[in-house]
């Protein structure tokens, strides 16, 4: 029963409701057919009332009604948004939503190949072109007043998050921004940098996913909770969850089974039947029946996450020969009839290429794979029928989680390790926590789940870790890049440059991580300054006394360590000089006694006309030992230099796998050289005793004052602790040296480089730097360099297009894969050119000290794509194409619509006068957008 409200709390309410009725947030809260969260509401409001805003919200939130709330603001006062997001993909997406609501005249569209009523009001687009814009100094920007930037924790990207930082530096003062972003543990400190270059922002933070989530384990034929209580499934509540303890007794189990002696047949047994009573239980299961078993429990749709596009694709094929069938007869017909209107365009020989047939067998039954080897066409098909319900099980690469909305009832992790392009490492909380963010679509599912499935070895505690930290930090990714200084330097000069580029998240971060550890430094001095009481001593000056005892000890530990390398490097010399038949004697180890050598095991490129073992890390000899065992020796085993006591005949038919004759040629050993008693090996005389500079060391001691000290040796530890906080402290001066004014320091490296080579002249841009400032890419100065020196000039359409393709295509496969076939002739000799120009810049950058590592610089040119896109500009059918390429269809549009992208850039930045390139490029730019490139709406 409701409580009435006093006449003056009635007027009160009643003043309230009309002023929320007054404001713009009213009729926007009417657009929608459910009410807003608090969240969502705070931060329209502080939109409303002026401020920028920053949004922390976890996936499937709707943070996004933010803004959406912006770009209604804009329209209202009579003002322009832009909406960027990351990728193509959600640019399509959020321009179809806003087209819905507002219509197609009020909303336009720029990504890198599309241009839709690029004048309109509303234009969504990808980030890059708005720092293009912004660089060029683009009319379009007149009027803006409001720019949201949707998924901004982006800027950590190392590949292209400087590209955020850039947009929110130089985004004028009148415009205001919306970020939104994913749950970050760091979002005040990114909050407190907005506010310092952008004004008054708010910061608003929510943890609470809108739909709970479930965590559970998947083993056998049995789901387990992964805690033992889920009261905090929402991520709202602070109490610490225990695992179940059901798991915990699972892995105990499962890691308890005993190795086993070798020769205990009773005990291998024992393990036998132990091990089929644990599987009985505890299995993982394959993908056709994680799919049953989840249709099973209502727990579909589904996303199974599995970090390789061959397993998705071979996942798919699994479940099909499993005679899994997900949809009726009724959506089956729905199915084809959506899928053959979607790629209608598509021309009926390429279909077979592309792999349609069997991509549609899995759709009608309501399984698909989804990973960036796809054709474009393909990844939206298998969004819009998931979306509908028309697709229940998908098997995707982690790059569904990057914004696409595409929301499951459940997700599914096969694995908890990834390869992270360089190994394969365990996902990280932030990882776990934006894949298993798709599961509970708002509005459908009343909770979501996240399935993992068991695998050997697999620890509950470390994945209730993964579980349990719902956050992870945003950490800038901001480097300064040719065609950045190039810009700065002609908009505001380089000192203004310098001080704009200071003012990044980038040194925000560092120079905040400066402050802690210029706290500790004052607490290390302090502590000096105690211990510098400690050591004091009446007889003299013990700090000097105590920098004599170190160097001699570092002095005694040197000669040390050259002695034990001379005597390794004599050991090695020696078992290089052995020969199959040499009789030895092993000095140490496991196998020390009389042994004979059967390999003598030389490292790679030493083998002395032996086509031995070889080894990368010494001479590994094989030998027979006495005890008739045969094994491969290292340099351990031989501490000291070996000399051969003897030498024998090895029968050719000698076979070391059997044991009769090891037994003969061991006895054989025995009766040759048993007699021979081993040659003791002398001690040398120690290199300390003959050293000068021990001896001054040791009477500069003898002769200090401090020496004849009773307390001395007191003294000497607080001295000890005294030199080690001192070599602490300066590590840490060298490491706020190192972080502080870092990005203006490499602005100023690039800009002396620049100089050098005549694209700046003080706060001059001369002509070359013109034209690398319309270059945007990795290798912007590179392009830039080619078009100075005519390498492209005198090219066809096809050849440049090979050229060009060398500026963007990087290699999936190792660096050392077979070398990439080329087209010949003038084609081959411009990329050879191109390879020999970025050698040069390559040097000059060592020089300027301009370190690639560190993400600033030009790579080497990659021609692996050279050839395929020379013979899709020569008007080569798909087929052929993709064959020769071994590539699959999403990569190659992926890879071609960059190429374009980068063709336009040379048009426009290259010479008018007495130059073929601008024409052959927009030539080729017509030449590759045909066929699958052409009807492929996202890049």
């Amino acid at each position: 029963m409701t409580e009435e409200l006093t006449p003056a709390e009635a007027y009160a309410a009643a003043r309230r409701r009309a002023a929320e009725e007054a404001t713009a947030l009213a009729p926007f809260r009417a657009l929608y057919d459910f009410d807003l969260d608090p969240f969502q509401i705070e931060a329209c409001q502080a939109l409303e009332a002026g401020k920028g805003v920053l949004v922390a919200a976890p996936t499937g939130s709707g943070k996004t009604i933010v803004g959406e709330f912006a770009v209604h603001l804009a329209l209202e006062q009579g003002r322009k948004c832009f909406y960027t997001t990351p990728i193509k993909a959600l640019s399509n997406q959020k321009y179809a939503d806003l087209v819905k609501r507002y219509g197609a005249d009020r909303v336009g569209l720029l990504t890198g190949d599309n241009s839709v009523n690029s004048e309109a009001p509303v234009v969504v687009m990808t980030t890059e072109v708005l720092r293009n814009m912004l660089y060029a100094g683009s009319q379009s920007l007149r009027g803006l007043g409001y720019v949201v930037m949707d998924e901004v924790h982006y800027l950590s990207d190392r590949f292209r998050g400087a590209v955020w930082e850039e947009v929110i530096i130089h985004l004028p003062d009148s415009v205001t921004l919306v970020s939104l972003s994913a749950t970050v543990s760091n979002a005040e400190e990114f909050g407190d940098w907005l506010d310092t270059v952008r004004g008054d922002t708010e910061v608003i933070v929510s943890e609470s996913r809108p739909v709970p989530l479930w965590q559970h384990v998947l083993a056998g034929r049995r789901i387990y909770d992964l805690f033992e209580e889920e009261t905090d499934h929402g991520g709202r509540g602070s109490g610490r969850r225990e695992v179940n303890p059901d798991l915990v007794r699972l892995a105990r189990m499962e890691n308890s089974r005993p190795m086993g002696g070798r020769d205990r047949r009773r005990g291998r047994e024992a393990d036998r039947e132990r091990e089929r009573r644990q599987r009985s239980r505890i299995w993982t299961p394959g993908r056709p029946e994680v799919i049953e078993r989840l249709d099973a429990e209502g727990l579909l749709p589904a996303i199974t996450f599995i970090f390789s596009r061959a397993g998705c694709e071979a996942a798919v094929q699994q479940c099909l020969y499993a005679g899994l069938r997900l949809n009726d007869e009724e959506g089956r017909a729905r199915v084809r009839e959506i899928v053959e209107e979607r790629t209608a365009s598509i021309p009926t020989e390429d279909l077979h290429v592309l792999g349609y047939y069997e991509w549609l067998e899995g759709l009608e039954r309501g399984i698909a794979a989804h990973h960036a080897g796809m054709l474009p066409t393909f990844k939206e098909v298998v969004e819009e029928l998931f979306v509908r319900g028309l697709v229940k099980a998908v098997f995707a690469t982690e790059t569904l989680a990057l914004g696409i909305n595409m929301p499951a009832r459940s997700v599914v992790l096969e694995k908890l390790v990834k390869w992270n392009g360089e190994q394969h490492a365990d996902i990280t909380p932030g990882e776990y926590t934006q894949l298993t963010g798709r599961a509970g679509r708002r509005g459908i599912d009343v909770e979501g789940h996240a399935v993992v499935l068991w695998q050997r070895g697999m620890d509950p505690g470390h994945l209730a870790g993964l579980a349990g930290t719902r956050t992870y930090p945003l950490r800038s990714s901001f480097k300064p890049s040719y065609n950045m200084a190039v810009n700065l330097v002609d908009q505001f000069g380089r000192h203004r440059s310098r001080e704009l580029l200071e003012t990044s998240f980038a040194q925000f971060q560092a120079d905040r991580s400066v402050v802690g550890i210029s706290r500790q430094v004052q607490r290390n001095e302090e502590g000096l300054d105690g211990y510098r009481e400690g050591m004091t001593c009446h007889l003299g000056d013990f700090e000097e006394y105590a920098r004599l005892r170190r160097e001699l000890k570092e002095r005694e530990t040197e000669l040390a360590k050259q002695g034990a390398a001379q005597r390794r490097v004599a050991a090695a010399t020696s078992l290089e000089r052995l020969k199959p038949g040499d009789v030895i004697h092993v000095p140490t180890g496991k196998f020390a006694g009389l042994a004979l050598v059967l390999d003598p095991g030389l490292p790679a490129g030493r083998a002395n006309g032996h086509r031995g073992f070889e080894h990368q890390d010494g001479p590994r000899p094989l030998v027979l030992t006495a005890e008739r065992q045969v094994k491969r020796l290292a340099s351990i085993d031989f501490p000291v230099p070996v000399e051969p006591l003897e030498r024998m005949r090895i029968p050719k038919s000698f076979n070391p796998r059997s044991p009769q004759s090891r037994r003969d040629l061991a006895s054989a050993l025995r009766t040759k050289a048993g007699h021979i008693a081993p040659e003791r090996h002398r001690k040398q005389r120690s290199a300390a005793a003959d050293d000068r500079e021990i001896a001054r060391l040791r009477t500069a001691l003898r002769a200090h004052p401090c020496h004849g000290c009773d307390e001395r040796e007191d003294h000497a530890r607080w001295a000890e602790r005294y030199h080690r906080l001192q070599r602490d402290t300066r590590q840490l001066e060298r490491r706020i040296e190192g972080r502080t004014n870092t990005i203006a320091r490499t602005f100023d490296r690039i800009v002396a480089l620049l100089t050098e080579m005549d694209y700046l002249r003080a706060d001059e841009v001369t002509e070359h730097g013109k034209r690398l400032a319309r270059l945007y890419g990795e290798l912007d100065l590179l392009a830039s360099e080619c078009l100075r020196d005519g390498v492209w000039e005198g090219l066809n359409p096809a050849e440049l297009a090979a050229c060009v393709s060398a500026l963007v295509y990087e290699s999936r496969q190792a660096d050392d894969a077979v070398a990439p076939k080329l087209p010949s002739g003038r084609a081959k000799a411009a990329l050879g050119e191109m390879v020999r120009i970025w050698g040069r810049l390559d040097a000059l950058e060592e020089e300027f000290r301009i370190n690639q590592a560190e993400g600033v610089g030009q790579r080497e040119p990659d021609l692996g794509f050279a050839w395929a896109a020379y013979q899709w500009a020569s008007d080569k059918g798909l087929d052929e194409v993709l064959r020769e390429a071994e590539m699959p269809a999403g990569d190659f549009v992926r890879w071609c619509k960059q190429v374009i992208d980068v063709l336009g850039q040379i048009a426009a930045a290259a010479p008018r006068e007495n130059s073929t390139v601008a024409k052959n490029a927009r030539k080729a730019v017509d030449a590759l957008l045909r066929g699958v490139v052409a009807y492929s709406s996202v890049g």
